[in-house]
């Protein structure tokens, strides 16, 4: 913790920026630096005031701020801990299960919606089809260890699935299973604010940053099966791509 301890021993009582503000840049920085990484505990509020010689009211000021911003997290009966952050390689074409359990953590769905319909005229220009083509849509919500993750909706052709409840967990393992898993992905990142539905369904706040992923997956002969757009919270995922010059 010497690390840490230099951070927070920064603190300076003659400086116009309040004490609470000057804890939450230093525990901030401790965060991004990986001082702090991902689940770890902080010291508890009484520690932190005794060991800073600053009130619990200026700890617990700071430590509301930055659980707002989901840089903290709240634990009732056991304290505050960093909050988790993902990394999504954005040039691996994997699920959204595959990429939690890889992570050693619990995938789990909500389900929202799931229907059978034809396609529309955007779904039917971008995926490649002929109007009245048969299509499946699914509408969840993507959970890693109870917590809310991610708001997918995928719409997929009919014909790669052999009935609209053959997804149950994982859409991707259901497409393997009957042979139609894709293969490659066109996928666009955009930055989005969540809107009142989107955030209550993340346990996110209206307005606060997401990311909306959309997806194009093809099949090895080239046919495009399934067009999905999933949202997340900005504060939870980090989406990397390795880049070469060749």
């Amino acid at each position: 913790m010497t690390a840490l301890s230099n951070l927070l021993q920064s603190l300076d009582p003659n400086s116009a920026l309040p004490l609470y503000q000057q804890l939450q840049r230093a525990l901030r920085e401790a965060i991004e630096t990986q001082v702090l990484g991902p689940e770890d505990a902080l010291p508890s509020e009484r520690q932190l005031a005794a060991e800073l010689g600053v009130s619990r009211i200026t700890v617990r000021k700071a430590i509301d701020g930055l659980a707002e911003e989901g840089l903290l997290v709240r634990r009732q009966g056991s304290g505050n801990f960093v909050g988790a952050r993902f990394e999504k390689n954005f040039a691996k074409l994997t699920s959204f299960s595959e990429d939690m359990r890889s992570r050693g953590r619990v995938p789990s769905t909500e389900w929202l919606k799931r229907t059978e319909g034809t396609v529309s005229p955007e779904e039917a220009m971008k995926l490649g089809l002929s109007p009245g083509t048969l299509v499946y849509r699914f509408h969840r919500l993507r959970y890693a260890d109870e917590q809310p993750m991610a708001l997918e909706y995928a719409t997929v052709l009919a014909s790669c699935l052999p009935s609209l409840d053959a997804v149950d967990t994982s859409l991707y393992d259901a497409l393997e299973a009957a042979g139609n898993r894709p293969v490659r992905a066109l996928q666009r990142l955009r930055a989005l604010l969540l809107d009142a539905e989107q955030a209550k369904l993340l346990d996110a706040a209206e307005g606060d940053a997401g990311l909306l992923v959309e997806r194009l997956g093809f099949l090895r002969d080239g046919r495009v099966i399934e067009l999905s757009h999933s949202y997340y919270r900005g504060d939870t995922y980090d989406f990397v791509a390795e880049l070469n010059a060749s």
